[in-house]
């Protein structure tokens, strides 16, 4: 038998039936790029356990050197691709990657998969599978998954406009919702730092800004405009086009995170919206030996039900990574409540908020009165304006909270595993952010507001500390009093009621609370402001 003729599934890489209508076979002419992910030199356990109790980081170079893919996995992955006719795009040790390229006829034949045009409602059409995978004998102690066969729509944008009775979108003049500056007023973010020196990232899956609207926001708001750039992942770019798509994702991030830390600098990855872009974006940022970022600022996500067990896996990996070089990544834990979008009657939390290697943000319904909080409860207005939150059905309880009490999931199973989120903050739209967006003012809400607000916190804390904090949360929940508890409220949106109420310490609609941006710099600094676990 020659070599690479044998083909195995790959473990954890079925798909689904497709969403949408079948249109037709693909063209065998048509041209796709997949990502063969690569698995580790060595296991990466014992010394992110160091990692955790030191906070000793790794340099980018001694992580690669480490931690990253050996050369001879690299070189047996491109041999195969040679024996059918793929070319080699690129091949990157550290982020354990390999691009192939060929045709559909060849991508058939290499992986033993039959790929189609689906149309979904919305007119989308895209090129899906279903089954497995499959992966010569020889490459299977050496492959992790391979994505970019199928480039069905992954994740979805977590913000929501503010608007009127009509429909239409609310303009900017409400009085009840804040400038990202009010709202550090109001958290007691440090102020005498701004962030210069640090580059926070943010991940992005579609749409763009314009620089025109970024210096007219920040000269509105009084600050100098931060230093904006954007690198193109898989063919992604900064595409701007209507305020109704995905460019008030974008400005929302890029406004959010530089009104708090304006002395960063912002690196947009623009990728398209597939399992591959999400995953490429996320592991060009986390080693970019060029930029630096210290922090990843993530919006978009899907249920934990929607993806597969090979783009988890390597998801979580990332994360992994990202804690051992000392990266701090914050995401949106979702914005329909404990359904998370889903309509099979069963609670759903989000991922990538849900891993563990990640600060899951959830939301708030702010109020306030001459510069002081009056009242902060959950985020609920309805069953599709809502924080999400809850327990995961994939990855078990952490360590860091085995104290905290994290309850049994609501749904049939009782499982007791991961729960989300870690931390919240304002995100219902009726209380939102005053943003601009292509050229127009508007209130935007929702967790994703939230993510690259903690990123622009992260990013202050980072220069105050003169050093990375990374992954913070062993010491977030060792320190609970750096946070104000939200004991009202619920998310109570899966069929029946499943969902969760908010009480007294951590919880899982919000988390650990709203963060006290002064007691949390103090924690992070190892200054603690206190030792009391949660309750």
């Amino acid at each position: 038998m020659s070599l690479f003729a044998n083909l195995v599934p790959l473990p954890g890489s079925e798909k689904k039936v497709p969403e949408g209508v079948k249109v037709d076979s693909l063209p065998n002419t048509e041209v796709v790029d997949v990502t063969v992910r690569l698995r580790r030199k060595q296991s990466i356990s014992a010394q992110l356990a160091d990692v955790v109790k030191t906070s000793q980081i790794l340099s980018r170079e001694e992580f690669a050197d480490q931690f990253g893919a050996d050369a001879e996995s690299a070189d047996l992955v491109e041999e195969f691709a040679r024996t059918y006719g793929l070319s080699v795009v690129e091949t990157s040790l550290p982020r354990r990657s390999v691009v192939l390229r060929g045709t559909v006829e060849q991508m058939k034949e290499a992986f033993g998969v039959y790929l189609s045009h689906y149309r979904l409602a919305n007119g989308t059409v895209y090129r899906g599978r279903t089954g497995f995978i499959y992966i010569p004998e020889e490459l299977t102690d050496r492959v992790e998954g391979v994505f970019g066969l199928d480039n069905r729509p992954q994740a979805r944008v977590h913000f929501q406009y503010l608007k009127k009775s009509t429909g239409q979108f609310a303009p900017f003049a409400t009085t009840t919702a804040f400038y990202p500056t009010d709202l550090a007023k109001l958290y007691n973010y440090p102020t005498d730092v701004t962030g210069k020196g640090q580059c926070i990232a943010i991940i992005e899956l579609g749409g763009g800004y314009r620089t025109k609207d970024i210096q007219a926001y920040f000269q509105e708001i009084g600050l100098k405009a931060p230093v904006v750039k954007s690198v193109s992942v898989d063919g992604g770019h900064n595409s701007p086009s209507t305020a109704d798509g995905a460019d008030g994702e974008v400005m929302l991030d890029i406004e959010v995170a530089g009104a708090i830390a304006p002395g960063a600098t912002i690196v947009v990855y623009f990728a398209p919206n597939t399992d591959q872009g999400f995953l490429d974006a996320i592991t060009t940022a986390i080693h970019d030996a060029k930029n630096k970022p210290s922090v990843i600022s993530i919006s978009w996500g899907a249920p934990e039900s929607g993806w597969t067990e090979q783009a988890m896996t390597s998801f979580n990996e990332a994360f992994q990574s990202a804690a051992m070089l000392g990266v701090t990544v914050c995401a949106a834990a979702g914005d329909t409540g404990s359904a998370d979008g889903e309509k099979d009657g069963r609670a759903h939390v989000d991922f990538p908020s849900s891993s563990p290697y990640v600060l899951a943000c959830g939301g708030t319904k702010l109020t306030a009165s001459n510069g002081a909080i009056q009242n902060e409860v959950v985020w609920h207005e309805s069953n599709d304006s809502a924080t999400g939150g809850g327990i995961s059905d994939v990855f078990p309880l952490p360590d860091y909270q085995q104290t905290a009490h994290v309850p049994k999931s609501v749904n049939d199973n009782q499982h007791v595993g991961r729960g989300v989120p870690d931390v919240a903050a304002v995100a219902d739209p009726a209380t939102g952010y005053r943003v601009r967006v292509d050229g127009q003012n508007f209130v935007i809400g929702g967790t994703s507001a939230v993510a690259p607000l903690m990123a622009g916190l992260i990013a202050l804390i980072n220069q105050k500390a003169a050093r990375s904090v990374g992954f913070i949360h062993p010491q977030i929940y060792a320190h609970t009093d750096a946070f104000r508890d939200v004991v009202q409220g619920d998310n109570s949106t899966a069929s029946g009621g499943k969902g969760y109420r908010a009480g007294a310490n951590w919880d899982a609609c919000t988390g650990l609370g709203v963060a006290d941006g002064q007691k949390l710099t103090r924690v992070l600094m190892g200054g603690a402001t206190g030792t009391a676990p949660v309750a």
